[in-house]
């Protein structure tokens, strides 16, 4: 069982959290791009964290679960 950095595990669960909460603005220039450049970073964010959490053993946590299967943002609408 390799030792992993707990922080960094945290750090990544926030990271994922913001970008899902993140709304895209379509009326602003260069929008889509930006939205593009959202989805790989939580796509590289979400490999990485599985990455992490499969080389230790399961914890509990009091941290709500993400849903890390979901690759586009949800509409707010």
């Amino acid at each position: 069982m390799d030792i992993i950095d707990p922080e960094l595990v945290q750090e990544l669960r926030e990271l994922i959290a913001a970008l899902d909460r993140r709304v895209p603005r379509v009326e602003r220039a260069g929008e889509s791009a930006i939205a593009r450049d959202a989805a790989k970073l939580r796509a590289t964010a979400v490999s990485r964290l599985h990455e992490l959490t499969s080389r230790s053993e399961p914890e509990e946590s009091d941290e709500p679960r993400l849903d890390l299967e979901r690759s586009e943002p949800q509409d707010p609408t």
